[in-house]
């Protein structure tokens, strides 16, 4: 992989992204922001603004810098350098802003109570608590029964949260989430460690979701580009803690800047309206005795 091909798409990356949404109608916008830790930089130079109410995603392989930047989005990190918006408000203003910003994440470190059963699950986000210690309102059961229509799970509404699949799970979560409407909802690799089956339940539910008018900003993250609904339409593509493109989902997933991103040469593919990696088994050896 030749390194100009690498620098000359970090440099078109790090121009201000997505132009066509005005600062008014953004969800949230990244300039050039970095995050250090001991030394390290883990994020530099991250220019990306995304649509509100638009479907997003952030792509790149192990290690390239995903997970923190749905930290910094979800409140829990704050940017070296750089500046983060919140629909247009300045850093003196997120705080408030940051309690419309839910973040779901499979296997996380912090876990509902299992013996709680699916619809519980979700009344239990108007709470923030992770078990059911106060009494919903009428107005709260329906809103609760809506999202078990929504992510395909009113039939088991009674049923424990222990003895869901895991794909299961993951919809009771992401409808939890959804309980108070959030304004941006995060999805850290929300279909890892699924089968096929409850991959695409998981995709569809989002699909879905993204298709309704008053649907939040919902932004991916992932390292499989099978992993994205056709909904996604904004996508920032990382390696290393910087970005190789940012902006329209035609402009950042072509195979020239994802062989950059992962360091192999890849073809991407389409086939109605998903995208696929292959990585051809001819270059196999040379991975293997060239490991990045």
């Amino acid at each position: 992989m030749k390194r100009s091909v690498f620098s000359s798409a970090r440099r078109a990356a790090r121009r201000p992204a997505d132009n066509a949404a005005s600062e008014e109608n953004s969800a949230f916008e990244l300039r050039q922001v970095g995050v250090q830790r001991q030394g390290r930089w883990i994020l530099r130079d991250i220019n990306w603004r995304v649509p509100s109410g638009s479907c997003c995603a952030i792509v790149g392989p192990n290690g390239s810098g995903k997970s923190t930047l749905a930290r910094l989005l979800c409140g829990q990190l704050w940017p070296t350098t750089g500046e983060l918006r919140l629909w247009g408000a300045p850093r003196g203003d997120l705080e408030p802003l940051r309690r419309q910003v839910r973040l779901v994440q499979a296997g996380g470190p912090l876990e509902v109570d299992g013996e709680l059963s699916c619809r519980q699950v979700i009344l239990s986000g108007f709470f923030g608590t992770l078990a059911l210690y106060d009494r919903p309102s009428p107005p709260m059961r329906r809103r609760a029964d809506e999202l078990l229509e929504q992510v395909g799970l009113f039939a088991m509404a009674g049923q424990t949260y222990a003895t869901l699949s895991n794909g299961e799970r993951l919809r009771c979560l992401l409808a939890r989430a959804l309980a108070q409407r959030p304004r941006l909802l995060l999805l850290d690799e929300p279909t890892a460690g699924l089968d096929l089956p409850g991959r695409e339940r998981v995709l569809a539910t989002i699909q879905r979701l993204a298709g309704q008018a008053d649907a939040p900003c919902i932004l991916l993250i992932t390292h499989h580009l099978e992993e994205l609904p056709p909904a996604v339409k904004h996508v920032l593509l990382l390696r290393a803690g910087g970005a190789i493109a940012a902006g329209a989902i035609d402009h950042v997933l072509t195979s020239r800047h994802l062989s950059d991103a992962y360091g192999c040469r890849v073809q991407i593919h389409q086939r109605h309206g998903r995208r696929y990696l292959s990585v051809h088994p001819r270059a196999w050896q040379q991975m293997l005795t060239n490991p990045r």
